[in-house]
C-alpha cells in the first residue's frame, strides 16, 4: 500500500493490482505467485532502491495470506472497489466459501453451460456501457458509488463481523460435519472418484461422468418402453420446407434410437440427464389422483421442523410519555414560538456540491415565509367566492433532494394553511419507473395543486408550448411556485389559525408496496405530535441541538427528525444532499467535525461510504456525537456496517454506545429506537439466529459455527407511550409465543391512521386487535401492523429480521430477500456482478411461490465468469437457505429500472422479468431442482379384460365407439367401370371436347386446359413413349416428376395406359438443390423406378453442377422428357384384366420424417373416387377450384383422378402461385363464381398473414366469395381451429359463409376418411344437407390420461377441438386402445381404426419387411367383433354422437382427430400432443413466431422461432419455461431460440419434429441460444 501510494502509478495498472490482491484474499493465488506478479506490474515504475516487504504491523487476521499494507479489513481500500464491505461480513462469506467448498467435495458441478450464437455474446458486452453512477467517489471504481442506494427494498447493508470465532476450527467443521443440506447433489454430478474440484466451464465439452455410461446412447431417464410402430425411415430424409433450413440432410451417424453420436450439444444435453437423473430433494408423497383433478402435490410438513415451544409473549410497554409543560399544543405552535423570539436562530443550513454551505434558514425566515406560502395558496388561487383549494384538501409538495429548504417552508405553508401535504418525489420523465402510481395515489387523493420550487419547476419536462405536460396517470394539476418573489405579501390584519392538536389529517406519506402499487398513509396532527414528543423523549433532543441529517426529507425517519422534531426543538439541522454524499462520501463526518453535531441520522449505506472513502483523514473528530440514528437499523444486515464502522471509528473519538438503529414503518411511524446510554458497560443486544429456524418462523440461537446463521442488533425498546406485541404473520391475529418470529404491532398515538381511500386495507393494518390464546383480544384499543418481522427479546428489546415485503413463502418456509440477496453477494470474487444491484423476488408458477434473482452484470466479465458465478451463487443459496433459486438472470449494467434515489425498483422489475421485457444477458432457471409439487406420475394399470369392459360400458350406459358413413347406393354410368383409364377413354368417346382441366398461373389468366379428348391422345402418346423409349413392361414403376400442372396428370394417364405403375414426385426446387434433390432421388430409389419422366427444364436441373454435387447423378434411372412426344399412336391400350393390381403408389413424408409409400389398388383407386364423388356432389356441369399440392393422398386425388371419374371441370391453381400473388386462388374462386374449393392449410395462412390488411383493396376489386358453400382443407393432423377462425372471421366481409369453411382427414393406410361435413343450401335455413362442423371443449388434463370429459367452453385447462369432417361413403370407423387393441367407449381417446373399400393395400418398401407393419393393414379387434379387417391409421381420436342430424334424418357422428401417435410425447407417464405445449408457448410472447417441442431421454426439448432482436432470446427462456409448468405440469429441459424459418415444415405445412430433433443434436440448427434448465 505504501509503495501504491507513493508512486505515480497509471490507474490501469492500479486496478490490475487491486484485482490481484482480490485474487490473493480469495485464496485464488498463492503468495509466492502474488508477489510475482505484483513485481512484474510494478517493476517499470519503482525506484532501484530494494522495496518494501510485508509490513511487520500487519495482524494476522485471517487464514488466508493478508495483502501487504492492509493495516486492517477495513483501512484497505481498493481502487478496483471491486468487492465492497457493504454486504459482507466474514462469518457470511466463509459461511459461503465453506458451503461451495461443501458442493466441491461432492463432485463437480455438473450444470451445462448455455450456447450462445456469438453475436449475442459480443453484442452483449460490447455495448457502450455506461457504469452505473457515471459519478466517481474519489478515484474509486463506480461499483459502489451511486448504484448502491437503495439497493434492495431496505437500503442493503454488510452482514455481520464477528471476529471472535475461530476460524480455522469452524470452516473444518464447515466442511467435514454432517449438514442439513442435502439438495444441491441435484445440482452435481457425483464425477467418478475426480476429486479435483476443477473449474465449472471445463464441463463443457468433455463432462466427467461415471465410467459405465458413454455418449452414444443416452440413457432413458425413465426406463419405460414405447411399442409405437415406427416406419421405415431412410436416412436423412426431408422434403422441402419453407426457405428449406440449413440441415435436414446431414448424414448422421445414428444410435439404436435414431440419436447421433457425439456433437456438442448431445454432450451438455447428456450431462443436463445426468445430472437429473440424481434424486431431488423432497421425494414425491403418496397421493390420490382423484378421477381427473391431478392434485398438485402439497407440501406436507415435515415431522422434524423446528416448532415453537416458549409461552405466549405479553405485550411490551414503552416507558411513560412525560410531557413537559414546556411543550408547545401543536408543531406549528412551535414554529410561531420560535419564529418569534428567536427569529435569529438557525434552523436549516443546506450544502452545494461541493459541500459549502449554501443557505441558512433561521426560524424567523421560516415562520415569514411559511405564512406567506400558506397566505396566497388559500388566497391567491381561483377566485374570492370559489378558491382552489380549502382547508382539509390534500396538496402534492414536489421538490428535489437538494432543496429542503424549499420543501420546509412548503410543508409548514401547509400545515399552517390546514391543508394536508403529500410529498412525492420528482418526475424526472414522462416514464419514471412508478410515477404512475404516484399519479394514481394522487388522483386518489384529489390533488389538483402541486407545490414546487422555481428550479425544479423549470426542470421539469414541458412540451412545446412550455406547459408541463401530464405525467402518464397523474391527475390535472396546477403547478405553484413556492419561492417568496412570486408570492404577495399577506395582509397586516392576516394570520394563520393556530390550533392544539387535533384529529385532523396532517399530512400523508406514500408508501410503495410490493406489488408496485402506491398507498398514502395518513398522519393525524395529534399523532404528528405526539410522535415528535417521544422522539424527543426517547432521543433526549434539547432546544438548540446540532443534527446532520443524511436521509431523504420528504418521508420516513429524515421527515420526522430532520422536518418535524427539529422544529419542536429548535434545534439546527445540516442537510447533506444524496448529490454530495455521491461526490465525497465523507461529507457528513466532515460536517459532524465542523459543527460539532450531537445527533446524526444516517443509513448503513453512508456508513458504509465512510469506511471505503475515510483513508487517513487526521482531523476526524466524532467525539462530539452523542446520538448516531441508523434509520434502517433494522434490516438484518446493518449490523456489519455498525460493527465496522465502529471499528475504525472508534480511533477518532466515537463511543459505542452512540450507534443507535431504530425500526420504523410508514404505517407505525418510529417503532423502536435503542437509546443513547451513558453506561458503555452494558453492550447491545446481538441474537445469533439458525436461518433453519427462521425460515419456519421459529427463533433457535445458534451456536456461531453453523453454516447458516443469521446475526441480529436489537434496535431497542418500544417507544415512550407505546404497546409492542408480535403476532403471527397471516391469519387471525394470535400472539406469537416468546420464541417465534412475527409481524410487530404497534399501539400507540403516534401511528399513522388508515391508507388514504382504502377503506378494507386500512382495517386490516390499523385496526387490529390482537389475540391471546384463548381468542380474547389483549386491549381495547386497536394496534397497528408494522409490516416488519422479528420478536421482542429479552429486557423488552425489538429485534427484526425481515420486512413481509421481502418475504418469500416457497415450499411452506418462509425466506427473506434481503437474506438471499447478502447470500448471493458473498459468493466471490465480486467482478462479475454490481454489489448494490441485485434484486430478488418471488413469482408464482403451479401453485407456489418461486424465487427469482436478477443482478448487474459488469461489461467487462466473460460468459464463463459469469456463469461460474451464477451456479456457485445457486450451491449457496442451496447450501445456506435449502432453497432453490428458481431463475437466475444477468442483466448489463444500469439496465434494471431505478427508484428515484438509485436504488433498484423492485416491482417493476418483476414486471418486466414477467413480461419479458427484462433482456437479460445471461440466464439459468432450475425448475427441475425447484419444482417439487408436480402431480405423481401416471401409472399404467394392469388391463381389465374384455368381458369387464362390455359390462363396464353397458353399467356406465356408454357406448362403443363406432361410426360410419352413409352406403355408396346404386351404380351410375360412369360407376360401371373398374378402371380410370375405361373412364377416361368413355368419356373421349361421349363427351370429347368436355373441358376437365384448367391451370392458371400466377396472374390468374389461364395458362393451359385439357378436354376429354385432348387428355386421352396425350395419354396415348406417352404411352407409346414409355414402350418405344423406355422398354418397360407392364407393372413397371415410373417416376413422375413434374411441377403442379396439367403435364402431371397425362403423363399419369399415360403410364395407366402403358401398363405401368406411376408414383408422383415433387420436382427438386432449383434455388435448394442441396436439400431438395436427395429427397427426390431417395423416392425414386425407394420406389424402384424403373425410368423417370419429366420437362425438359427439369431433365436440365437433374443434370446440372449443384445436382451432381448433391447426389450421384449417374445412378438415376433413364429419364424421359415428354416435352418431346413421338406423333404416333399406341399399337393397342393396356386393358388391366385384375382390379387388384397396382394402380399407383404414393409417397409422402410423415410427420415424424417418415418416408412411407402405399399402394393403392384399382378398385381402391376407383372406390375413393366414387366415395368423394357422392359426397361432394361432383357432375359434370360443377366447377371445383383446387390449389393443392399434387404428389400424395387426397390433394392428388382430387388434382388428377377426380375429374376424370366424375367428370366435373377442375381449375387448378399451383400454391407456389400464391408466394407471388396471394390473392390468386381467392380471386380465381370468385371470377369462376366457383361453390366448392379445396386448400392446404399453408394456403390459407398465406391468405390470413398475407391479405389481413387488404380485405378493402380486394372488396374494390370486386373479390366476392358469398357464392362458395364449401372450402375444405385438405390435411392430415388436427383441424387448425384458430387457424380457420381466423381465415373466416377475415374474408367475412367478402362474402364468406362462417359456416363454409371445413377440414378433412387422411392419413397414410387410408388416404381420406372424413371430408366435408356440410352443405350451404338455397334453403330458407341455409343448409340442409350436413350440420355444422362442430367445436367442443374437452378437458386437456383428462386428455393427457387418454380420457375425454367435456367442459364448457372458456373453462380453465379446456381444449377447443373441431371435428374433422364428414366420414365419407362406404367408410367404418372405430376408436381402439392401441396398445391392447381392444374397442373403447365414446369417453376414451384411442386409436381410430378404419375400414373401407378404398383403405390403402400395403406399404411399399425396399426392404419386404412388412411384418412390422402388417397390422397397419390388417388388424383385428382383440374382442368384441375380432371378424373385421381394420386399418390402424396411426392416430388418437375419439367419436361423438352429436344430436345434429343431416338431411336425411341419420344421426350424425363426428370424429374428432387429436393428434398422431407416433408424434404423442409420454412424460410422466401421461401422454402429451406437441401441437398443447406448442400453442401454450406461441401465446407466451408477441417475438415468439413459431414453435416445436420434441422429447430426448424423456427431457422435453422446446425449439422456438424468435421474431426480434437476439437481445429478447433469453426472455423467453423463464416465459416458456412458466407457460409449460403453469398449463401442462411439465418442466422444460432444453430451451432453444433460433430464426425464423428453422423448424423444418413440410408441403402440408406441418411441422417435422423429428428432422428438427436431429438437426438439434447433431448440432446443425445455429441457434441463438440454448438454455439447459437445471
Amino acid at each position: 500500500m505504501a509503495d501504491r501510494d507513493t508512486l505515480p502509478l497509471p490507474l490501469e495498472v492500479r486496478d490490475r493490482l487491486a484485482e490481484l490482491e482480490l485474487e490473493l484474499s480469495e485464496g485464488d493465488i498463492t503468495q509466492k505467485g502474488y508477489e510475482k506478479k505484483r513485481s512484474k506490474l510494478i517493476g517499470a515504475f519503482l525506484p532501484k532502491a530494494p522495496g518494501k516487504g510485508m509490513d511487520p504491523s500487519v495482524p494476522h487476521e485471517r487464514r488466508t495470506p493478508v495483502t501487504p499494507g492492509s493495516s486492517s479489513r477495513y483501512h484497505r481500500r481498493r481502487s478496483s472497489g471491486s468487492r465492497d464491505e457493504r454486504y459482507r461480513s466474514d462469518v457470511h462469506t466463509e459461511a459461503v466459501q465453506a458451503a461451495l467448498a461443501k458442493q466441491k467435495e461432492r463432485g463437480k458441478m455438473a450444470v451445462p453451460m448455455p450456447s450462445k450464437r456469438r453475436s449475442l455474446v459480443v453484442q452483449s458486452s460490447m455495448d457502450a456501457y455506461t457504469p452505473p453512477g457515471e459519478e466517481h467517489i474519489g478515484h474509486q471504481d463506480t461499483s459502489s458509488g451511486s448504484e448502491e442506494e437503495g439497493s434492495m427494498q431496505g437500503e442493503g447493508t454488510p452482514t455481520s463481523s464477528q471476529g471472535s470465532i475461530n476460524m480455522e476450527n469452524w470452516i473444518s467443521r464447515a466442511i467435514h460435519g454432517s449438514t442439513t443440506s442435502s439438495t444441491t447433489s441435484s445440482s452435481s454430478t457425483q464425477s467418478g472418484g475426480s476429486g479435483a474440484a476443477s473449474r465449472l466451464a471445463d464441463v463443457m465439452g468433455q463432462t466427467h461422468l461415471g465410467k459405465s455410461e458413454n455418449h452414444s446412447t443416452p440413457p432413458d431417464v425413465t426406463s419405460y418402453t414405447t411399442d409405437s410402430i415406427q416406419v421405415e425411415r431412410p436416412q436423412g430424409s426431408t422434403t422441402a420446407s419453407r426457405a428449406t433450413p440449413k440441415y435436414g440432410n446431414a448424414e448422421l451417424m445414428e444410435t439404436g434410437d435414431g440419436v447421433p453420436v457425439g456433437g456438442r450439444v448431445s454432450a451438455k444435453i447428456q450431462q443436463l440427464v445426468n445430472t437429473l437423473k440424481r434424486p431431488k430433494r423432497p421425494p414425491l408423497r403418496e397421493f390420490f389422483v382423484d378421477d381427473f383433478e391431478e392434485l398438485l402435490e402439497v407440501q406436507q410438513p415435515d415431522p422434524n421442523q423446528p416448532k415453537a415451544e416458549g409461552a405466549q409473549m405479553l405485550a411490551m410497554r414503552g416507558e411513560q410519555l412525560g410531557v413537559v409543560t414546556n411543550w408547545p399544543p401543536s408543531l406549528e405552535a412551535a414554529l410561531q414560538r420560535w419564529g418569534t423570539i428567536s427569529p435569529k436562530a438557525p434552523c436549516l443550513t443546506t450544502m452545494d456540491t461541493n459541500g459549502k454551505p449554501l443557505y441558512i434558514l433561521t426560524y424567523g425566515k421560516l415562520w415569514v415565509r411559511s405564512m406567506k406560502v400558506a397566505y396566497n395558496i388559500l388566497h391567491k388561487l381561483g377566485s374570492k367566492q370559489e378558491p382552489m383549494v380549502r382547508p382539509g384538501d390534500r396538496v402534492a409538495l414536489v421538490f428535489p433532494n437538494n432543496d429542503p429548504a424549499a420543501f420546509m417552508v412548503a410543508f409548514y405553508g401547509c400545515l399552517l394553511a390546514e391543508l394536508v401535504p403529500v410529498p412525492i418525489e420528482v418526475p424526472l420523465t414522462r416514464k419514471d419507473a412508478g410515477s404512475q402510481q404516484i399519479g394514481f395515489l394522487l388522483g386518489s387523493c384529489g390533488v389538483t395543486v402541486a407545490l414546487t420550487s422555481d428550479a425544479c419547476h423549470k426542470g421539469l419536462p414541458k412540451s412545446t408550448t412550455g406547459e408541463i405536460p401530464q405525467f402518464k396517470g397523474w391527475p390535472k394539476l396546477l403547478w405553484f411556485v413556492t419561492e417568496s418573489k412570486h408570492l404577495s405579501k399577506p395582509p397586516r390584519d392576516w394570520f394563520p389559525h393556530i390550533k392544539d392538536a387535533n384529529n385532523d389529517t396532517a399530512y400523508i406519506e406514500y408508501k410503495t408496496c410490493k406489488d408496485g402499487s402506491v398507498l398514502g398513509v395518513t398522519v393525524m396532527r395529534i399523532a404528528l405530535l405526539t410522535h415528535c414528543q417521544a422522539l424527543t423523549q426517547s432521543c433526549g433532543y434539547t432546544e438548540a441541538e446540532t443534527i446532520v441529517n443524511v436521509l431523504d426529507f420528504k418521508k420516513d425517519v429524515g421527515l420526522w427528525h430532520g422536518i418535524l422534531t427539529s422544529v419542536m426543538n429548535m434545534m439546527h439541522v445540516i442537510s447533506i444532499p444524496y448529490s454530495l454524499m455521491k461526490v465525497n462520501p465523507l461529507s457528513w463526518i466532515q460536517k459532524v467535525c465542523q459543527y460539532k453535531a450531537k445527533v446524526a441520522c444516517v443509513k448503513s449505506r453512508d456508513m458504509h461510504w465512510a469506511l471505503v472513502a475515510h483513508k487517513d483523514q487526521r482531523d476526524i473528530n466524532l467525539s462530539s456525537l452523542r446520538m448516531l440514528v441508523v434509520a434502517d437499523g433494522s434490516n438484518p444486515w446493518s449490523i456489519s456496517s455498525c460493527d465496522a464502522f465502529l471499528n475504525v471509528f472508534q480511533s477518532k473519538g466515537l463511543k459505542p454506545e452512540v450507534i443507535c438503529p431504530c425500526a420504523s414503518s410508514p404505517e407505525a411511524l418510529t417503532v423502536a429506537i435503542r437509546r443513547p446510554t451513558d453506561d458503555s458497560n452494558q453492550p447491545p443486544g446481538r441474537g445469533v439466529l439458525s436461518m433453519q429456524g427462521l425460515s419456519h418462523g421459529v427463533i433457535r440461537v445458534d451456536s456461531e459455527e453453523k453454516l447458516s446463521v443469521l446475526t441480529l442488533q436489537d434496535v431497542g425498546t418500544a417507544m415512550p407511550g407505546a404497546l409492542v406485541c408480535v403476532v403471527k404473520p397471516d391469519g387471525v391475529p394470535q400472539l406469537c409465543k416468546t420464541d417465534e418470529i412475527g409481524e410487530l404491532c404497534v399501539c400507540s398515538v403516534a401511528t399513522g391512521t388508515s391508507y388514504y381511500g382504502l377503506s378494507g386495507m386500512t382495517k386490516n393494518t390499523f385496526e387490529v386487535f390482537p389475540m391471546n390464546s384463548v381468542g380474547a383480544p389483549i386491549s381495547e384499543y386497536p394496534f397497528t401492523r408494522t409490516g416488519l418481522l422479528g420478536f421482542v427479546g429479552p429486557g423488552g428489546l425489538c429485534f427484526i429480521a425481515g420486512k413481509m415485503d421481502g418475504l418469500m413463502v416457497v415450499g411452506g418456509r418462509r425466506h427473506n430477500a434481503d437474506d438471499i440477496v447478502a447470500t448471493a453477494l458473498a459468493v466471490e470474487p465480486m467482478k462479475f456482478v454490481y454489489r448494490g444491484r441485485i434484486a430478488v423476488f418471488s413469482i408464482t408458477v403451479l401453485h407456489d411461490e418461486r424465487i427469482v434473482v436478477v443482478a448487474e452484470q459488469r461489461p467487462d466479465s466473460t460468459e464463463e465468469d459469469s456463469f461460474q458465478w451464477m451456479s456457485r451463487v445457486l450451491q449457496a443459496i442451496d447450501g445456506i437457505h435449502q432453497v432453490g433459486v428458481y431463475c437466475l438472470a444477468l442483466v448489463p449494467s444500469n439496465t434494471l429500472p431505478k427508484t428515484p434515489l438509485g436504488g433498484i425498483h423492485l416491482s417493476e422489475s418483476k414486471q418486466l422479468f414477467l413480461e419479458g421485457s427484462l433482456h437479460p444477458c445471461n440466464v439459468l432457471m432450475c425448475p427441475h431442482t425447484c419444482v417439487t409439487n408436480l402431480p405423481k406420475p401416471r401409472q399404467k394399470q394392469p388391463e381389465i379384460g374384455p368381458a369387464s369392459v362390455m359390462v363396464g360400458n353397458l353399467v356406465s350406459g356408454k357406448r362403443i365407439a363406432q361410426a360410419s358413413g352413409r352406403d355408396l347406393g346404386q351404380m351410375e354410368d360412369n360407376d360401371q367401370f373398374l378402371f380410370l383409364s375405361e373412364v377416361l377413354q368413355w368419356r373421349a368417346q361421349t363427351t370429347p371436347d368436355h373441358v376437365l382441366y384448367t391451370l392458371l398461373n400466377s396472374r390468374g389468366t389461364i395458362a393451359s386446359s385439357l378436354s376429354c379428348v385432348q387428355l386421352h391422345k396425350r395419354a396415348e402418346k406417352i404411352a407409346t413413349m414409355l414402350a418405344e423409349r423406355g422398354h418397360l413392361q407392364d407393372g413397371d414403376h415410373v417416376a413422375l416428376v413434374y411441377p403442379p400442372g396439367i403435364d402431371l396428370i397425362a403423363a399419369f394417364y399415360g403410364c395407366l395406359y402403358a401398363g405401368c405403375v406411376p408414383i408422383t414426385v415433387r420436382p427438386p426446387h432449383p434455388q435448394n438443390i442441396a436439400t431438395t434433390l436427395p429427397t427426390v432421388k431417395m423416392i425414386v430409389e425407394v420406389s424402384r423406378s424403373a425410368c423417370m419422366m419429366t420437362t425438359a427444364v427439369i431433365c436440365k436441373l437433374l443434370r446440372s453442377k449443384e445436382a451432381s454435387a448433391a447426389v450421384d447423378v449417374r445412378t438415376w434411372p433413364p429419364v424421359l422428357d415428354t416435352d418431346d412426344l413421338p406423333k404416333k399412336k399406341p399399337p393397342l391400350l393396356y386393358k388391366p384384366s385384375n382390379p387388384d393390381t397396382l394402380a399407383y403408389l404414393d409417397f409422402s413424408v410423415s410427420t415424424t420424417g417418415m418416408l412411407a409409400g402405399v399402394k393403392m389398388s384399382h378398385t381402391a383407386t376407383s372406390a375413393f373416387c366414387r366415395s368423394i364423388k357422392l359426397q361432394c356432389e361432383l357432375y359434370p356441369s360443377r366447377e371445383v377450384a383446387i390449389c393443392l399440392d399434387p404428389y400424395c393422398g387426397l390433394g392428388f386425388v382430387i388434382w388428377c383422378l377426380c375429374s376424370v371419374y366424375s367428370g366435373h371441370q377442375s381449375i387448378l391453381i399451383p400454391p407456389s402461385e400464391l408466394e407471388v400473388n396471394p390473392a390468386l386462388w381467392l380471386l380465381a374462386v370468385s371470377q369462376y363464381k366457383v361453390r366448392d374449393t379445396f386448400c392446404s392449410y399453408s394456403v390459407m395462412e398465406l391468405c390470413t398473414k398475407g391479405l389481413g390488411l387488404q380485405t378493402e383493396s380486394l372488396k374494390s376489386r370486386g373479390l366476392d366469395l358469398s357464392r362458395v358453400r364449401t372450402c375444405v382443407v385438405v390435411a392430415e393432423e388436427r383441424p387448425r381451429i384458430a387457424l380457420t377462425q381466423s381465415f373466416s372471421k377475415l374474408f367475412k366481409d367478402l362474402g364468406l359463409h362462417p359456416r363454409a369453411v371445413s377440414t378433412s382427414f387422411g392419413c397414410r393406410v387410408n388416404l381420406a376418411i372424413c371430408l366435408q361435413p356440410h352443405r350451404l343450401g338455397k334453403l330458407a335455413d341455409q343448409g340442409t344437407s350436413g350440420p355444422d362442423p362442430t367445436t367442443v371443449y374437452v378437458d386437456m388434463r383428462a386428455l393427457r390420461h387418454d380420457r375425454v370429459r367435456l367442459v364448457e367452453r372458456g373453462s380453465p385447462h379446456s381444449l377447443p377441438l373441431m371435428e374433422s369432417g364428414k366420414i365419407l361413403p362406404g367408410v367404418r370407423i372405430i376408436i381402439a386402445n392401441p396398445e391392447t387393441k381392444g374397442p373403447l367407449g365414446d369417453s376414451h381417446l384411442g386409436e381410430i381404426w378404419v375400414c373401407s373399400g378404398h383403405n390403402a393395400s400395403g406399404y411399399f418398401t425396399v426392404y419386404g419387411d412388412e411384418a412390422l407393419q402388417s397390422d397397419h393393414f390388417n388388424s383385428r379387434l382383440s374382442f368384441g367383433d375380432t371378424q373385421t379387417i381394420w386399418a390402424r391409421t396411426g392416430y388418437l381420436g375419439f367419436l361423438r354422437r352429436t344430436e345434429l342430424t343431416d338431411a336425411s334424418g341419420e344421426r350424425h357422428d363426428a370424429l374428432y382427430v387429436v393428434g398422431a401417435l407416433d408424434e404423442a410425447m409420454e412424460l410422466r407417464g401421461m401422454r402429451y400432443h406437441p401441437i398443447d405445449i406448442e400453442t401454450s408457448v406461441i401465446r407466451t410472447h408477441k417475438s415468439i413466431t413459431e414453435c416445436a417441442v420434441f422429447t430426448w431421454t424423456n427431457l422435453l426439448v422446446v425449439v422456438v422461432e424468435l421474431d426480434g432482436s437476439e437481445q429478447e432470446a433469453l426472455d423467453l427462456v423463464p416465459l416458456v419455461t412458466n407457460v409449460v409448468l403453469e398449463e401442462h405440469y411439465l418442466i422444460v429441459g432444453v430451451v432453444v431460440v433460433v430464426d425464423i424459418g428453422v423448424i423444418p415444415i413440410n408441403s402440408r405445412g406441418e411441422k417435422q419434429r423429428m428432422h428438427l430433433r436431429d438437426g438439434f443434436l447433431a448440432d446443425q440448427l445455429d441457434p441463438i441460444y440454448v438454455a439447459y434448465n437445471m
